[in-house]
């Protein structure tokens, strides 16, 4: 019915979603597909990922496009009058939720002909706000590991990702890099111990400073344990997390986000998440399990979508309901070596993330579409 699919992504900042827009890009177009991606003009970070058979298309406002009738794909919420325009236009409007609906308002999704999903937990959520044009069959991603850059030594980068919008956040980071220059570790070089790892954008649906409540006063027991962070985050956010983590003062390095992923994971024995409750999926846990690194997740969903407890990682029950009792179990047979990453046991499972696994699922989506009536189109 469509021969091209048009994804509109203006967020300027660059995270899981971006990451799961270029995948979906790229399948898209090895399906055979006019692949097209409409990008923010100041957002530069597509310029890491491979996005070979996609034309990116630099631009604030997709009705100026002029393109006839399209499958349109949204991973970035758009005003209600432009999507009544493009469907005045013969356009079949569509969105990703890569956010669960928990706790937040429905109402920008309602005016797309059909929504997708990344997880059963988002499925859920949808259902639960009672929207029913949603696509049956959640969306996994894919480790995403072949982004460019890296090649050398991780360095040191800004842990905060600067909103340029704001004279606090422009003042603060022009003068950055003065007192960056101070700091002595500019290089990673791997501490002994055990090395816990956050590998995310460190934003307010993580939850990171509420998780460390609980768990930083049970890793302060624990002097082997160790934390790196690889990503950034707004001044609130870091300013947060940093309060909750002074108890475990030089036994957490800050590096800022890295492009070379996968070197970043050679670097840590278990990445641990954020709480769960507004994870749609987590991208940095399947990257984790791809590279052999095992994961400590709280026991709720997305969670248990990505990670088999006891072969992958361990799920431990969610510190606000015990104090972190279950945490410190699992950590503590992680650092004595009673649980190890089972690849045999893993491979099933981790199978279920891959590239072709998720093209299936493209491939099932677009036989979808493209047998869909003009009535089922309709708004």
């Amino acid at each position: 019915m469509f021969d091209r699919c048009l994804q509109i992504n203006l967020q300027q900042g660059f995270g899981g979603g971006e990451v799961y827009a270029a995948t979906f890009a790229r399948t898209i177009a090895a399906l055979g597909i006019e692949s097209l991606l409409l990008v923010h003009p100041r957002a530069t970070a597509w310029a890491r990922l491979p996005l070979n058979g996609v034309r990116v298309v630099s631009g604030e406002e997709p009705t100026d496009l002029a393109l006839p009738p399209t499958w349109i794909v949204c991973h970035h919420r758009l005003p209600e009058p432009s999507i009544a325009a493009l469907k005045a236009h013969g356009h079949f409007v569509t969105a990703f939720a890569h956010m669960p609906l928990y706790g937040r308002d429905p109402a920008p999704l309602r005016p797309f002909q059909c929504i997708y999903a990344v997880s059963h937990h988002v499925i859920a959520s949808l259902h639960a706000a009672g929207i029913d044009r949603v696509y049956p069959e959640p969306l996994w991603g894919v480790a995403a590991l072949d982004r460019e850059g890296g090649g050398g030594p991780i360095r040191r980068c800004s842990r905060y990702d600067w909103d340029r919008r704001k004279l606090r956040d422009r003042l603060l980071g022009a003068l950055e890099p003065l007192w960056r220059s101070w700091q002595t570790e500019r290089t990673l070089v791997r501490r002994p111990g055990f090395t816990l790892g956050i590998v995310s954008r460190l934003t307010p649906i993580k939850q990171f400073p509420l998780l460390f409540r609980y768990l930083a006063p049970i890793l302060a027991r624990h002097p082997e344990a160790k934390l790196e962070i690889f990503g950034s985050g707004g001044y609130a956010s870091v300013r947060d997390l940093d309060r909750e983590l002074r108890l475990l003062a030089r036994r957490v390095r800050f590096w800022g986000e890295q492009t070379d992923v996968k070197a970043v994971y050679g670097q840590i024995d278990a990445l641990l998440t954020g709480l769960p409750e507004k994870e749609a999926l987590g991208l940095n846990v399947i990257e984790a399990q791809a590279c052999g690194v095992p994961v400590l997740a709280p026991d709720a969903p997305p969670f248990d979508e990505t990670v088999i407890d006891g072969v992958t990682g361990l799920r431990y029950r969610d510190p606000r309901l015990d104090q972190g009792v279950g945490f410190e179990a699992a950590l503590m047979r992680m650092i004595s070596g009673q649980f190890r990453f089972d690849a045999h046991r893993a491979a099933p499972h981790l199978a279920r993330f891959s590239r072709q696994a998720f093209t299936e699922r493209v491939a099932r989506l677009v036989a979808s579409v493209e047998s869909m009536q003009p009535q089922e189109m309709e708004p």
